[in-house]
């Protein structure tokens, strides 16, 4: 019954951890949302945005029980949950914000809900795994990925897995098949020839039968023996913790046969000054990636190597990488002219459309694991593609807007819109920073309208009292004039050439161009006014 399985696929919460309820979780995230939207301009009282929490939270855990039943679900985005479920009772700007900080807020909800103890027996359990060279990987509805994979990364046990999957990365939920799938192609074994463990009946063992995995396993939990509705699937055994997993594959290799309404009480004010700020070329001033890229393509190389008989060299990745770009830099100016002509949305490159198409470029097929692992790549490519060092002034400009009370939020063309948090962070900028909007998260590019209304409804502004700083006219002043804000300015030092900006300045696109961000003072008095 059990054949020596090729990998070894692993849930993650009541497998791999223990999720234990913090008694004092909503209460903390209540009180960090509150933080971060008084930080915005918002005053919510943090019964407000508890109760909220709660009524989403509870709504969750309905749609969730109800996509169980679904024989292929897909996942909510992070906005999409942030927006229409933990946010949905707030009002209109301060659920922009966090809608807007989905990913973060998200972070923060999955950080502080429970406390996450790994489980006994796993850590022997991938020792195993590796001396054995059997594949291992992760198979997770989550909906915060990145926030497991800290915790993994903590626990000192990720560099034991060979790929991570979680819903919120890859679009699909269990008991979905196609999440196990996705698993299976990445590390390069036939579904038939992995185990599957789990800790659910309704999403784990229907995954794993659905998926035609070789065995499917339970580790029980606290929601093994309480499906939300019957299961007509069956597991294949079922142990009280991964000590069984682990005494079963040991027996195994060793050749033994074991048997939304705005609330009233928010009612928003006049609408008031905001500065929308562009980051590459304006906050951040940009060089091509020299150390930092090479760092990140060697790790890159090792990891598929982990994964893979043949592995591509550091120098075809940066050749594929390089053609991927250019590609996309392309299809960008193209869809932009199209935008322009015809008025097509202008949507952004996805991660999976860029890693699937650096893997394109590879002569074996690392498709799937490129797409598995395309928001981790995107974030890390994003820390190092360009070396960037904070505009001198910067940080005295942003923070003289704070001061005076004028919300600042982030409008970023992005490869990763946690690459652009990262570099704020390290130049000290985040107490002054109301939110950020990137493309990569929302979906849209600028000079799509979209992008900048919603930046606009984040800090409940007025455009005739809103400043606009970027670097291209373009996809900055064109797209700030389409929506009516009123100050356009442009900096020197990007990518544009001068006589470009200048250009810009005598047709009305921009109305300021500007070197030293000493220039930009006198705006602060004249949309406070």
């Amino acid at each position: 019954m059990y054949a020596r399985p090729d990998a070894l696929l692993l849930d993650f919460g009541g497998v791999i951890i223990e999720t234990h309820k913090r008694a004092t979780g909503p209460t903390e995230i209540a009180g960090e949302l509150h933080s971060k939207l008084a930080a915005g301009g918002h005053e919510v009282p943090r019964d407000e945005i508890l109760a909220s929490l709660n009524a989403g939270n509870a709504a969750l855990k309905h749609w969730k029980h109800a996509s169980s039943r679904r024989s292929r679900p897909v996942e909510l985005t992070h906005r999409e949950i942030v927006d229409e479920f933990l946010a949905g009772d707030l009002a209109d700007g301060p659920r922009a914000l966090l809608t807007a900080e989905a990913t973060s807020v998200l972070g923060i909800v999955s950080r502080l809900s429970n406390d996450h103890p790994i489980r006994p027996g796993v850590r022997e359990l991938l020792e195993l795994c590796a001396r054995e060279r059997i594949a291992v990987g992760v198979v997770s509805n989550a909906h915060s990925g990145v926030t497991h994979r800290q915790i993994l990364a903590d626990l000192g046990i990720a560099d034991l897995i060979g790929v991570q999957v979680y819903s919120d990365e890859v679009g699909v939920r269990k008991p979905n098949p196609e999440i196990i799938q996705i698993a299976s192609d990445a590390l390069g074994v036939a579904p038939g020839r992995a185990w599957y463990v789990g800790d659910t009946q309704d999403r784990d063992v229907a995954a794993g039968r659905r998926a035609g995995v070789g065995a499917v396993l339970i580790t029980r939990s606290k929601h093994t023996d309480n499906p939300p509705f019957t299961v007509a699937h069956r597991p294949d055994a079922v142990f009280d913790d991964p000590r069984g997993v682990l005494g079963l594959l040991t027996q195994v290799v060793e050749g033994q046969s074991p048997a939304k309404l705005p609330s009233a009480s928010m009612e928003e004010g006049p609408r008031g000054p905001a500065v929308l700020i562009d980051h590459g070329g304006v906050i951040s001033l940009t060089a091509p990636g020299t150390d930092g890229l090479t760092t990140f393509l060697e790790e890159l190389a090792q990891q598929l190597r982990a994964t893979h008989r043949v592995a591509p060299t550091v120098h075809e990745l940066r050749t594929a990488l390089t053609r991927a770009r250019a590609g996309f830099k392309q299809w960008k100016a193209e869809r932009l002219d199209a935008y322009a002509e015809a008025g097509e949305p202008l949507r952004e490159v996805t991660h999976r459309q860029f890693w699937e198409a650096v893997a394109d470029q590879l002569d074996q097929d690392f498709r799937a694991w490129f797409r598995a692992e395309a928001d981790d790549l995107a974030a890390r490519y994003g820390n190092v593609k360009s070396d960037r060092t904070c505009r001198p002034g910067m940080v005295e400009l942003l923070r003289g807007f704070a001061d005076a009370g004028t919300p600042v939020v982030v409008v970023s063309n992005t490869v990763s819109g946690r690459a652009v948090r990262d570099s704020c962070a390290r130049y000290g900028l985040d107490p002054y920073i109301s939110a950020y909007v990137c493309s990569d998260e929302m979906g849209l590019r600028k000079p799509e309208a979209g992008i900048f209304h919603e930046a606009l409804t984040i800090a409940h502004a007025d455009p005739d009292r809103t400043i606009f700083i970027g670097d291209k006219p373009r996809n900055d002043a064109a797209g700030a004039l389409a929506v009516g804000i009123a100050h356009r300015v442009l900096l020197t030092g990007g990518s544009t050439p001068t006589n470009e900006l200048e250009a810009a300045l005598a047709d009305g696109t921009a109305t300021q161009v500007a070197t030293d961000l000493h220039e930009l003072l006198p705006l602060r008095e004249a949309i406070a006014s």
